[in-house]
């Protein structure tokens, strides 16, 4: 085994894989790229090498070299799919935990990738590869629609659009291919028959250096949104054992087709009625986010088994005759905004409190303190449920959504827990357009309660100050995380929806406070049970007509984050802003921080609507902003290149009728 080893990443994969290396004696090292104010893998480790990018091959080599590290495992992302990185470890003397560069290559081209599946034996789907509009138009007439535009370097949802109509191929290419470039270097695209409704099934694989090449079963990864993954499980609730023998075998003829060494996943789409018909996706020639649902059922730690491959071990028979144990879960926690359709959210995490309970595994790369921007993967941490069955998993994953606290930062915790709750996801009836199916998140009918609680924790902190024994509280003007309005009592939820609240005259008694309350018009009786001082913030227990529950809140210079069961709401001090219309006196904001990376109008141009104007990437994931209305564009406030902050005005449009604009 090695005596030192180089972690080439950041965040949860690099505090996971850590873990790992300590428990088998070895040393762990990685890298820092200059001015990221990650803290926790750096924290995780032994040592920490500054570098200039997490993507610059020479000074991730270097890096080793100079910390003594025998070994590079690369985690995922970054450059875990780049042969360029196995290639220089040869050269350097650096054994690369991982596949050989000519598999990750032969994998990483999508279209090669398919050529070898189908060697394989395994089934393909109808494609084509570097794609022009006009190709598009013949294949959708050959195959009909939707057809999916994917990147042929890389995975993860990037570069990849769904084309509906004939009329969107020009743009969806377009888009894809900048995107992919950015993310993988590579704007090369292939499309496929896009197979709706769908699972997306995956077969985890072991392979040694000796011939030897297993499978670890299924992974039903159907849950996702932007094709990107939010819950996994293993195995797959429609996944019976023939069909499971049968992806197995599939799965592993494809490694051995390609000389595969290490760990990697082989990923299908199956029809949704009928999985047995399924097609080949892609390979992923690295650890997969979600490899922690295959760990806890087969109890298998499978970065040690990369371990061991990578210093010549042959597998043993722990794992070629690995029996699967019990169910498993896994959540994805983000910081994204389910409520503007999961856009990326960015922030200072004020508090951060993950579950700990029997049968709970958590994989967090981040410490409260530290801030989420815009240049890396959003994902703060992985909560996972191990049990006897499924439906005790299902229920042990959503007990502990419900105590996980995420404060500072948007996040999609509250959302996971009410997709949990969903009766396809409890009956396992699911596929991947379900999310895109489901009502648009909102910010629940405890928003009103949490404006109570943050202005009771408001007169704790002034009471404190003044250490008066009997306060009367009039409400304050407070707006919860969107559009302020100038009218007194009012919460804005966000820019359309509002909660009116009012709280009376607080009576103290002892260290609690009783007061009468009223909610959207609807009154209440609210008393403060309990008072807890945080490290950040504070808890508190409220009983609104009776009903006591736990609620923590803290405060980020004037905005108050409020967080209970899971759900959290951000609440700001409402600015003495001018009072706009519904689409706010035509001003079109950034719906997500990031940077300008192409304008498509401009100023005085007269649009339609759903017309595109400009394009903002943030977390290497584009996002096209339309017009809201027909109109002429009359200031346009960005360029390309331009850093924008989320709700920052873009730009600024006056309404034309329909006709003018044909005109």
């Amino acid at each position: 085994m090695f005596e030192r080893v180089l972690i080439a990443n950041r965040g949860e994969i690099v505090v996971r894989i850590a873990r790992t290396l300590r428990r088998l004696g070895c040393s762990a090292a990685t890298v820092r790229a200059r001015g990221d104010g990650a803290l926790a893998h750096v924290r995780a480790c032994d040592m920490a090498i500054e570098i200039d990018s997490y993507l610059d091959v020479d000074a991730v080599v270097e890096a080793a070299l100079r910390c003594g590290a025998q070994a590079i495992h690369p985690g995922y992302g970054f450059l875990s799919e780049r042969a360029e990185l196995a290639r220089a470890c040869a050269a350097a003397g650096i054994t690369w935990i991982g596949p050989p560069p000519e598999a990750i290559e032969l994998m990483g081209d999508k279209a090669a990738a398919r050529g070898a599946a189908a060697r394989a034996g395994v089934p393909v789907l109808a494609g084509l590869e570097q794609p022009t509009p006009e190709d598009v138009a013949a294949f959708a007439k050959e195959h009909g629609l939707p057809l999916l535009v994917k990147a042929a370097a890389g995975g993860g949802g990037k570069g990849m659009r769904l084309v509906t109509s004939l009329e969107q191929a020009g743009p969806a290419l377009e888009s894809a291919a900048r995107e992919a470039l950015a993310a993988f270097g590579d704007g090369t695209l292939l499309i496929e028959r896009y197979v709706t409704p769908a699972r997306h099934l995956e077969v985890q694989v072991l392979a040694d250096a000796h011939g030897t090449v297993a499978h670890l079963g299924e992974r039903e990864c159907s849950l996702q949104r932007r094709h990107q993954k939010v819950v996994e499980e293993a195995p797959s609730p429609a996944v019976d054992a023939q069909l499971r023998a049968l992806l197995g075998r599939e799965a592993t003829a494809l490694a051995a087709v390609c000389g595969y060494v290490g760990a990697g996943t082989v990923e299908f789409v199956a029809h949704f009625d009928d999985p047995a018909e399924h097609y080949f996706l892609e390979m992923n020639t690295r650890l997969q986010v979600e490899h922690a649902v295959t760990e806890a059922v087969y109890g298998i730690d499978l970065v040690e088994w990369q371990l061991r491959i990578a210093a010549g071990e042959p597998l043993g028979d722990e794992v070629i005759s690995a029996a699967a144990g019990g169910h498993a879960l896994e959540a994805r926690i983000y910081a994204e905004d389910p409520v503007r359709g999961f856009l990326p959210a960015t922030g200072r995490l004020i508090a951060l409190r993950l579950p700990r309970r029997r049968g709970i595994r958590v994989d967090v790369g981040v410490c409260a303190g530290e801030t989420i921007s815009s240049r890396y993967d959003p994902l703060i941490a992985k909560v996972v449920a191990h049990d006897d069955t499924r439906e005790h998993a299902l229920s042990r994953l959503r007990g502990a959504l419900s105590e996980t606290v995420v404060l500072g930062v948007r996040n999609n915790v509250g959302f996971l827990c009410d997709l949990l709750d969903d009766e396809q996801v409890r009956a396992g009836t699911v596929d991947t357009g379900l999310i895109e199916r489901a009502p648009g998140a909102a910010h629940g009918t405890g928003a009103g309660r949490a404006a109570i609680v943050a202005l009771l924790a408001e007169r704790l902190e002034a009471r404190g100050e003044s250490a008066s024994r009997e306060t009367f509280v009039a409400l304050g003007a407070f707006r919860l995380a969107g559009i302020a309005t100038s009218l007194p009592r009012r919460y804005a939820l966000d820019a359309e929806v509002t909660v009116d609240v009012a709280l009376g005259a607080l009576a103290w008694a002892g260290a609690g406070a009783r007061a009468a309350a009223t909610i959207a018009g609807e009154p209440v009786e609210a008393e403060l049970l309990e008072d807890e001082a945080l490290a950040a913030g504070r808890r508190l227990v409220v009983a609104f007509d009776g009903e006591a529950g736990a609620w923590e809140v803290a405060r980020d210079g004037e905005r108050w984050w409020i967080a209970h069961e899971g759900h959290a709401w951000a609440l700001a001090p409402r600015a003495r802003e001018r009072e706009v219309g519904g689409d706010r006196a035509g001003e079109i904001r950034a719906p997500m921080p990031g940077s300008v990376v192409a304008v498509h109008a401009a100023e005085g141009a007269q649009v339609a609507r759903g017309e595109v104007l400009m394009v903002i990437e943030s977390m290497k994931m584009e996002l096209q902003i339309t017009a809201p209305y027909d109109g002429a564009l009359a200031a346009l406030h960005v360029a390309p290149g331009d850093q924008v902050a989320l709700d920052a005005v873009l730009a600024s449009m006056a309404r034309v009728a329909v006709a003018e604009v044909a005109a």
